[in-house]
């Protein structure tokens, strides 16, 4: 028995014995089985954050052309349209800017609605609340284009071209009080910089025109607060660019009627000999059309960048406008002074330019202050 029970008892220990490296080795399948999926889930995970940082790469990447191609494609737009102007209104002397604003804005209704109809374009349809929706950006739209216009063939385009550069500063402004945006540093010394280079042009304008002037600093006005009320609304309001564009152009198209009726500029313009002008008609057709893409390309630009920068990219296009200027339409007066204001302007245009688009690694330091009256950009 007590062999028996040795004889049990050393079968229990070498039994003990037998399963304890197989105990052991269970645990270890288990720890490697353990250390592989920890390894598995590592390298997963690492895969995951750089499949997701690449994601984020392309999205920034194609932030930046929509934000760069919007810009470029509303300052060539603008160019276009200024010099389509200019050579409409002065080297043909078209007597009316005002029913050429009535023209440009039949062109937006007349494209827009034909391109909802194709179902091109889309946009909410007319209701009893769509003017509050959408107020003031109709009087907004309206006035600048006349006073854009009366400013065009008032002035040489250098003068207006360096003028226009004021309403940087009131966009600037107002972005800081409607929108709670402040800028850069940078920003402000490029924007101060085109200010003095206009003033130091306008000290010296040798065919000062005072209408000219004022049509220009009204226009400035409207202009940044076109820009800011266009951003507001496209963040805010459920009507989006196209319904933005066609009804802003339908509310202002019986009041710029009325206005060319009573001016006396719907006779003026429909007696112009000039109308059996192929040329001219030409010219004048393409001006209408350029307002109806002005309207477009300002309003993508606004979207995608900012007020203050769609306002800068129109003064920055005329770069182009102040150099072409002194040779189209005639009205350019040379002097030293002016002619160095102007490039002084020229120059604070580029250098915000380059502080503006240069494509950044850090985050955007943009100093948005708090505020409840409308939202950051």
């Amino acid at each position: 028995m007590n062999n028996t029970r040795g004889a049990g008892g050393g079968g229990g220990g070498s039994t003990a014995l037998d399963l304890a490296p197989l105990l052991d080795g269970n645990n270890s399948d288990e720890q490697s089985d353990s250390e592989s999926n920890s390894k598995a889930n590592g390298k997963t995970s690492s895969g995951s954050s750089k499949e997701l940082r690449s994601q984020r790469e392309e999205a920034e990447a194609a932030v930046f052309v929509k934000k760069v191609g919007s810009a470029l494609f509303y300052g060539i737009s603008s160019f276009m349209i200024t010099v389509v102007n200019k050579t409409v209104l002065t080297s043909y002397h078209f007597p009316s800017f005002l029913f050429l604003s009535l023209g440009q804005l039949t062109a937006s209704i007349v494209v827009l609605g034909a391109g909802k109809r194709l179902k091109l374009v889309s946009y909410p349809p007319l209701q009893r609340s769509t003017f509050a929706k959408i107020f003031p950006l109709p009087l907004i739209f309206g006035f600048n284009m006349i006073f854009g216009l009366g400013g065009t063939k008032a002035l040489s385009l250098p003068m207006f071209a360096a003028l226009r550069r004021f309403s940087i500063l009131m966009t600037m402004l107002l972005e800081l009080k409607i929108l709670g945006v402040r800028p850069t540093t940078a920003v402000q010394i490029s924007v101060y910089a085109m200010i003095g280079g206009a003033l130091i042009a306008a000290s010296d304008d040798l065919s000062f025109n005072m209408q000219g002037y004022t049509y220009v600093m009204i226009t400035n006005a409207l202009t940044a607060s076109n820009g800011v009320f266009v951003k507001k609304k496209l963040d805010t309001s459920e009507i989006g660019k196209y319904g933005l564009m066609f009804y802003n152009s339908l509310f202002m198209f019986l009041p710029a009627l009325l206005l060319n009726y009573v001016t006396g500029d719907l006779d003026a313009a429909l007696n112009f000999e000039s109308w059996n002008n192929p040329s001219f008609v030409v010219q004048f057709l393409l001006s209408c059309v350029m307002g109806f893409i002005l309207s477009y390309s300002t309003i993508l630009c606004t979207q995608f960048n900012s007020a203050l920068t769609t306002t800068i990219v129109g003064c920055l296009k005329n770069i182009c406008v102040t150099y072409l200027g002194m040779f189209i339409g005639g009205d350019y007066v040379f002097s030293w002074l002016n002619c160095i204001g102007i490039n002084i302007s020229v120059l604070a245009s580029l250098l915000y330019t380059y502080v503006t688009f240069r494509r950044k690694q850090a985050p955007d330091k943009q100093t948005h202050l708090p505020n409840t009256r409308g939202e950051n950009v």
